[in-house]
């Protein structure tokens, strides 16, 4: 078996066609129109329409009601599991101690202690949100939670 050589390198037979030249003549099967048929504003140089367009009936995307909404703060929240509260060694947490530990990312501005897996040992949150079932589970080991204070209200709300 030959060597394969960098110089020698092509591309699969048939994978690689030549561009088609329009409008060269009879000959080359795209003469006189070059494959855009006759007239309109599709036929025409610089006519054409803007993606979805349906000639003036309401668009697909319009007439679909808005669905949906993307959260501008999810980025920000980090969901802490019960389980990962079992592994950690401080027996405080907070975000800082959470960030330490690296059970959240650094860039997180708040986290929520949410309730999956086992939790059995004491722990203390302070300033860390809680759902409902978490903190049953976390009063049941014997642990405490301190919520974080709610943000003052900006003047003129």
């Amino acid at each position: 078996m030959a060597t394969m050589r960098l110089n020698t390198i092509k591309p699969a037979r048939g994978s690689r066609t030549a561009r088609r030249r329009v409008a060269r003549g009879i000959g080359s099967g795209l003469g006189k129109t070059a494959g855009r048929g006759h007239k309109g504003q599709r036929a025409r140089s610089g006519g054409y329409h803007k993606v979805g367009f349906e000639g003036g009936q309401m668009p697909l995307h319009r007439r679909l009601p808005k669905r949906g909404f993307t959260s501008p703060t999810r980025s920000q929240v980090a969901e802490v599991r019960t389980s990962e509260l079992e592994h950690m060694k401080a027996s405080d947490i907070d975000l800082a101690a959470l960030k330490a530990e690296r059970v959240v990312a650094r860039s997180a501005l708040s986290a929520k202690v949410i309730l999956s897996g086992k939790l059995s040992r004491k722990v203390a949150l302070k300033g860390v949100q809680v759902s409902k079932g978490a903190r049953t589970a976390i009063e049941a080991a014997g642990g405490s939670v301190e919520l974080p204070a709610p943000a003052p209200a900006a003047a003129g709300d």
